[in-house]
C-alpha cells in the first residue's frame, strides 16, 4: 500500500518542480532631479528579459525605450527608442547587440530630427 502511494506522490512533486514559473515583473516610478518623472518596468520570463522605460521631462519632452534580451552563452538584446522634444522634434532608432564570451557586436539604425538616417556598426573584443 505504501509503495503504491509513493509513486503518484513522486510524480506529483516532479510535475510541480518542472512546471514553468509565471513571469516575474517589477515596476518603479521616481521623480527626476529637474522636475520630470521616469518609469521603468522589467519582466523576466525564463531566460528572456523585457523592459520599458518612459521619461517625461519638466518641459514636456518624452523618451520611450523598449528592450528585450535573451540570456545564454551569447546574450542577444534588441532595443527601440523614440524621443520627442517640447518643440515637436523627434528622434528614433533600433539597436541589436550580441555579447559573447570573446566579443561584442552591435548594429543600430537611428533617425534624427530632420529625417536623416544613420547606420552604425560596432565590434570590440572583451
Amino acid at each position: 500500500m505504501i509503495s503504491s502511494l509513493k509513486t503518484p506522490l513522486a510524480v506529483l512533486v516532479i510535475a510541480v518542480l518542472l512546471a514553468p514559473f509565471p513571469a516575474q515583473a517589477e515596476e518603479w516610478t521616481r521623480d527626476t532631479r529637474n522636475g520630470g518623472q521616469i518609469t521603468r518596468t522589467i519582466t523576466k520570463d525564463g531566460n528572456v528579459y523585457s523592459g520599458k522605460t518612459t521619461r517625461v521631462g519638466p518641459d514636456g519632452g518624452t523618451y520611450t525605450s523598449n528592450s528585450a534580451c535573451q540570456a545564454g552563452v551569447v546574450d542577444r538584446c534588441r532595443r527601440s527608442y523614440s524621443a520627442s522634444g517640447p518643440n515637436g522634434r523627434t528622434i528614433s532608432g533600433n539597436t541589436a547587440t550580441a555579447r559573447g564570451p570573446y566579443r561584442v557586436r552591435s548594429m543600430g539604425v537611428h533617425t534624427g530630427p530632420r529625417g536623416h538616417v544613420g547606420v552604425g556598426f560596432r565590434r570590440r573584443w572583451r
